[in-house]
């Protein structure tokens, strides 16, 4: 019952939103998202307790042997947990800004919250793909109406790529659904259905390039930047912390699984271009001068190695990915949370206009420093843990791989101090003088942000504990 509330409470409030006017929307917005998280702390204390209760399977479409089954192992429900933080401290954090058409913005929002939740608790694959669109649909009205001045031209680029990776992974779930003796879409048909190796070489890339499309990975990556650059800051942040998730929860849940054979015979290719994918976007992001791209380009490398080590085929890899997928979650929206008050008070995204904020907003500049550490996983931040276990086991698959993917820690140190360094130190100007520190709403959501930071880097066992049951069966049919 309680995975059903995570999509319900989104849903339905989503759905009550579109009909509030005034302070309503986004008062309502709230209240949804203090709820969706305290029903995923319940659900933790009942996965620790109870994990059965947690799986539920009613019928949906008989005919089509399609059910209603959703529930929550570790990286699930740690990914609803990661949502729910998200979308909670988001709109924390926007409450005092004012959007046209509020009802729809926040209803939307919501909509999408619904989305990703479903898709990290479907376990049936028609239901999946109807959560994967579910998910998309709001974020492109929201780009293509709240976003910058060239939205539109760029809303619909990643439309096109996300809308085409959507369809080739609907023709490989229904070529391996005729292949089940039964005709099902359950989970449990998919990953036990008798597909040939030859078969399952060419479906490997169907549901790849749908799930590198979301990430995004090297060469699928291109709609991203733009996206980034003229999405409301809001949408960028449920893009870059959550949605990309996505893609790597869907390797993780059902190519890994599903088609095992075909994933060890194009494992290597997958590795090279998400390292080739990782020393890319490093390098581009070192000469950005527009901060939302920096951040963007910056996102692409560190999926890049999220990418790499699925891949491995090796438990320490898949275990630091899914304690790096929440820690970056967290590290990004940090990030975008204070570009979103750099953005607010100044007007302008472009570094070389910046400096000298720390002498006027100290608050921007002690928190900006802290969660830019952690996303160049600083030893006793959450992002340590994370990388290193995935470059210990990208070592122990290839010396080679691990070598040139290490590469883009360095890199990523350079575009990130230099982009600090650009913007709270050095010369002020007019404009920055005017700078005003984080008022109260902004204060409270990144001392939660940099708590998780700092309590994750010191302790990560209980998260490590939590996915820990995922990595060894998932390795195991891997």
């Amino acid at each position: 019952m309680l995975t059903v509330l995570l999509i319900l409470i989104p849903l339905v409030a989503g759905l009550v939103t579109f009909g509030l006017k005034g302070s309503g929307p986004k008062a309502l917005g709230l209240v949804a998202s203090l709820a969706s998280l305290a029903v995923t702390v319940a659900a933790l204390f009942q996965f620790r307790t109870a994990p059965d209760a947690l799986q539920l399977t009613a019928n949906w479409i008989p005919q089509l042997g399609a059910q209603f089954s959703v529930g929550l192992d570790g990286m699930g429900l740690m990914l609803c947990l990661l949502t729910a933080i998200s979308f909670l401290l988001i709109l924390i954090v926007i409450y005092n800004r004012e959007y046209e058409r509020p009802n729809s913005f926040y209803g939307l929002m919501l909509l999408s919250q619904a989305g990703l939740v479903g898709v990290f608790t479907a376990y049936d694959a028609l239901l999946f793909y109807v959560f994967w669109e579910l998910a998309l649909i709001p974020v492109y009205f929201l780009c293509s109406l709240w976003g910058g001045e060239k939205r539109i031209p760029v809303t619909f680029k990643f439309f096109v790529y996300t809308f085409a990776g959507s369809l080739l992974m609907l023709v490989g779930l229904i070529y391996i659904y005729l292949q089940t003796p039964e005709h099902s879409f359950s989970y449990a048909s998919f990953v036990s259905g008798a597909i040939t190796p030859q078969d399952q070489s060419w479906l490997f890339w169907l549901f790849f390039v749908a799930f590198a499309i979301k990430m995004p990975i090297f060469p699928f990556h291109t709609w991203q930047p733009d996206t980034y650059e003229q999405s409301p800051t809001p949408v960028t942040m449920v893009l870059s912390g959550i949605m990309v998730k996505m893609g790597l929860f869907g390797v993780v849940r059902w190519l890994l699984p599903v088609l095992p054979k075909g994933a060890y015979m194009w494992s290597d290719v997958a590795i090279v271009l998400s390292i080739i994918g990782i020393i890319y976007a490093s390098c581009i992001a070192i000469v950005q001068s527009d901060i939302k791209r920096l951040i963007a380009y910056s996102s692409i490398a560190h999926i890049g190695l999220m990418s790499a080590a699925i891949f491995t085929n090796n438990e320490q890899s898949l275990q630091g990915l899914m304690v790096q997928m929440f820690n970056h979650g967290i590290n990004i929206i940090g990030l975008w949370i204070i570009v979103e008050i750099i953005q607010n008070r100044l007007k302008i995204k472009n570094l070389n206009e910046m400096g000298g904020i720390a002498q006027y907003a100290p608050g921007i500049a002690i928190f900006l420093v802290t969660i830019s550490l952690a996303n160049i996983a600083l030893p006793l931040t959450n992002g340590f843990i994370g990388e290193f276990l995935m470059l210990s086991g990208l070592f122990q698959y290839n010396v080679w791989f691990m070598a040139v993917a290490g590469l883009g820690i360095i890199l990523g140190a350079v575009y990130t101090l230099n982009m600090v360094q650009k913007v709270i130190f050095g010369q002020s100007n007019q404009l920055t003088e005017t700078t005003t520190d984080l008022k109260g709403n902004e204060l409270l959501v990144l001392i939660i942000i940099v708590g998780i930071i700092l309590v994750l880097g010191f302790y990560p066992k209980p998260m490590l504990e939590l996915v820990s049951s995922t990595t060894e069966l998932v390795n195991k049919v891997y």
